[in-house]
């Protein structure tokens, strides 16, 4: 099977004319389209919101588009704080989830008038001291144990470094209450890029219960019920998609049989999706520069593992479509690789594709989330420019190519490279 890239060949023609390969290209039609989507599925809850994960794709004209949907942005570190808040997105369109958070970020958060969602019951009187604490607040829940749903087991919470114990939750709750904290949240993310319209519902089904018992334990009545992210895409041609407005509707059923009885009917839902406001409206592309015949047929791409390393870290699958041979046989079997000094620099291992020819542009799906951003500097390697394919065919840069200057502007405090100083003159 085959998934259809965005762009077409004659664009990326057109495209590489003024810019380099390799870049990320980001789909505006596709990416609009979808955030719509989200917004109608649970357009029944008259708070919802979706909390855009920025540590899935950091760039602010992205989030800026997110933005025209009602989206506000999920933070996890002092930096994307500082991005939200240059953009203009501050106070309770920000929810701040953060793990062993130094001082500094809990405080700008407070700064900022951020909304905290808290980690650890530890961190109650750590943020009483530093920031302070606000009127109203979040815990993220872990119930531990492993998480099944009916295709199986989807993930090991036991075994998460994330949230509170049922226990310290209530006992934070009741602390937080004494506290002179007005309103509540409550947070949980149980599995990572689940492919079935279940994950939702059934996570919705576990925090709603136990928003019941502390409403009936502790006497609080919930603002607010965050389900995170999890909700994840079809990284192989074989998978079904997840339907959002299923997904959105199922919860909604969830939502009248245990919250509304409970008398809890004004509880907002809130998302924090990444992957799927994203992951599949971005794709990088790179170019064939080299081909090897020795053990195996390799063919080296000016892309590596520096611009996408996910392959690498842990074997995850993207498609790979090579431009302008969509209706090719695929009966070529190729490692592509890119030029790091490290064997796992690979974007896939014995893929049957077309056959490739020097200069062939090679489209990677599926790099729109937890692409770019995963990127590093291993071997000196440069990031690449993050472009956009406008809804009307043009293309604008959102992020420029690094360059060398970027590289060593940390050595800035010293003479050390004085030299290459002068070069740059």
């Amino acid at each position: 099977m085959e998934k259809k890239p965005f762009v077409t060949k004659e664009q990326l023609d057109e495209i590489t004319k003024e810019y380099k390969t390799p870049f990320y290209l980001y789909d505006e039609k596709g990416i609009r389209e979808n955030a719509k989507a989200v917004k109608e599925a649970f357009s029944w809850n008259q708070g919802f919101k979706e909390f855009f994960a920025v540590k899935a794709t950091p760039n602010p004209f992205l989030i800026q588009i997110l933005r025209e949907y009602g989206c506000g942005c999920d933070c996890s570190s002092l930096t994307e704080l500082m991005l939200s808040d240059a953009i203009g997105i501050t106070g309770e369109d920000i929810m701040f989830s953060s793990n062993a958070t130094p001082a500094e970020e809990f405080q700008f958060a407070r700064k900022i008038n951020a909304t905290i969602n808290l980690d650890d019951i530890t961190h109650i009187e750590f943020l009483e001291k530093n920031g302070g604490l606000p009127e109203v607040i979040s815990c993220r829940y872990n119930p531990g144990g492993v998480f099944k749903m009916s295709n199986g087991i989807m993930d090991n919470p036991g075994d998460a470094k994330y949230g509170f114990t049922k226990e310290q939750l209530f006992e934070g709750f009741r602390i937080l209450k004494e506290k002179g904290v007005k309103r509540f949240g409550l947070h949980s993310f149980l599995a990572s890029n689940t492919v079935t319209n279940e994950y939702y519902p059934k996570l919705a089904k576990i925090l709603f219960e136990t928003a019941v018992e502390l409403k009936e334990k502790l006497g609080i009545c919930l603002s607010f019920i965050n389900l995170s992210g999890g909700v994840g895409i079809p990284y192989t041609p074989d998978q079904e998609p997840n339907d959002i407005r299923r997904i959105g509707e199922e919860v909604r059923k969830v939502y009248e049989e245990i919250l509304t009885p409970a008398g809890l009917s004004d509880v907002a839902i809130y998302t924090e999706m990444g992957r799927f406001m994203m992951g599949p409206y971005g794709c990088l592309v790179t170019k064939a520069i080299h081909e090897k015949h020795t053990h195996k047929e390799y063919i080296g791409c000016d892309a590596c593992a520096v611009n996408l390393m996910r392959p690498a870290m842990y074997g995850a699958y993207h498609h790979i479509t090579v431009s302008g041979k969509e209706d090719a046989p695929c009966d070529h079997k190729y490692d592509i690789t890119g030029s790091l000094c490290e064997n796992n620099d690979k974007f896939a291992i014995d893929r049957m594709l077309p056959k490739i020819d020097i200069g062939d542009y090679l489209i990677i799906h599926d790099t729109g989330a937890h692409g770019f951003s995963m990127g590093y500097n291993y071997n000196g390697k440069l990031k690449s420019a993050e472009l956009l394919l406008q809804e009307d065919g043009t293309v604008r840069m959102i992020r420029r190519a690094e360059e060398p200057k970027d590289y060593f502007a940390t050595f800035d405090f010293c003479d050390i490279l004085k030299d290459m100083k002068q070069q740059e003159k």
